[in-house]
């Protein structure tokens, strides 16, 4: 009888271990096939909440693969049960088992958006509504303060670094500008305690003020430690500063591209050529260099610049010096005027 029930066992057991066998050959035969992709390729979004068996059933009922089970039984004997929520790009041809892969470690698909220097806050909007992978919904300069927690009477004008951000489907737009303010703070941290002693400057926010005029007026990178010395020094002699970016800023959709006299006259907090001092907030978004020119300004006499009209400016000690200048380069203008350098493909 025990011979009998032991020869019994070893045929179930061989019949358990081929059928395991096959199971095993069945659910990597499942996992190493190209996945079925309409049209080359897709893209899955993953939501917070989705599993990995909710997602197995979805790739099933769209013919993507076909059978469920291998995902599961895999799932079951690794453990590994867990996906990352995001985008991602599903290439015709790819494994089951390398988009898995991908699941697990978040390979999302990653976008990009850059700000450049010098491009206020509407700007910054108007740029992430343009984006196809951003959604801005009712998002405005008004909201940013409540939405990232900042002073509710401070303009969040200046407060933002401009550079590149990297981010994914599931981001927003206040997310991206957290990052963008959170790096500000970070240079200005870094950047004051490095500054010049004895500048007109009480606090980093008023050194973000100056930076912002400076990045407005030119786009030359050698010269913004030469106009940032000129603005320290009328600061410090009490004149006023004069120019033309924050008048600009101040006239906002009046501004049609032609400064003229009366808008000079305009009593506004930003017409520099009425007060004295700082105007009350950045007319930008500064860069690094333009902080670190305002804090380290350049040595020098000059009180005085003019746009030469191929981009650069031409710096004057006195005023009768400046007049000549302005006599020079602005009243008689050549065709090809500009008062910003051209893109370098162009030059």
């Amino acid at each position: 009888m025990l011979r009998r029930l032991t020869a019994l066992s070893l045929v179930v057991l061989a019949g358990l271990l081929a059928g395991s066998a096959a199971l095993y050959w069945w659910v990597n035969l499942e996992l190493d096939r190209p996945l079925a992709v309409d049209g080359g390729s897709r893209v899955l979004v993953v939501q917070p909440g989705d599993t990995l068996s909710g997602l197995a059933r979805r790739l099933a009922t769209e013919g993507a693969i076909t059978s469920r089970w291998p995902v599961l039984i895999q799932a079951r004997l690794t453990g590994k049960t867990a996906i990352q929520t995001g985008e991602y790009r599903v290439p015709d041809g790819q494994s089951l088992r390398r988009f898995l892969e991908r699941l697990r470690r978040g390979d999302v698909i990653q976008y990009r958006i850059t700000f450049p220097e010098g491009t206020t806050v509407k700007q910054w909007l108007e740029l992430m509504a343009a984006h196809p992978a951003l959604e801005t919904g009712d998002l405005d300069k008004e909201k940013l303060a409540a939405r990232l927690g900042l002073p509710a009477d401070r303009s969040p004008e200046g407060l933002f670094f401009p550079d590149t951000y990297i981010f994914t489907g599931t981001d927003s737009a206040v997310t991206i500008l957290r990052q963008a303010h959170e790096r500000m703070s970070r240079v200005l941290d870094t950047e004051w305690p490095r500054r010049r002693r004895g500048l007109p400057l009480e606090s980093p926010y008023e050194a973000l003020i100056l930076a912002s005029i400076v990045e407005k007026e030119t786009a030359v990178p050698a010269e913004r430690d030469r106009i940032a010395g000129v603005f320290i020094r009328r600061l410090e002699r009490g004149m006023r500063l004069q120019t033309d970016p924050t008048v600009i800023y101040g006239l906002g959709e009046r501004y049609a591209g032609n400064l003229k006299k009366q808008h000079l006259r305009e009593e506004t907090p930003y017409n520099t050529y009425r007060i004295r001092g700082l105007p009350p907030t950045p007319i930008a978004n500064p860069g690094r260099e333009s902080i670190r020119a305002v804090l380290n300004p350049a040595p020098g006499e000059a009180l005085y610049f003019v746009a030469r009209g191929d981009g650069s400016h031409y710096f004057s000690r006195s005023l009768e010096e400046h007049n000549r200048a302005v006599r020079r380069f602005q009243i008689q203008r050549r065709e090809d005027y500009r008062s910003s350098p051209n893109p370098p493909d162009t030059e």
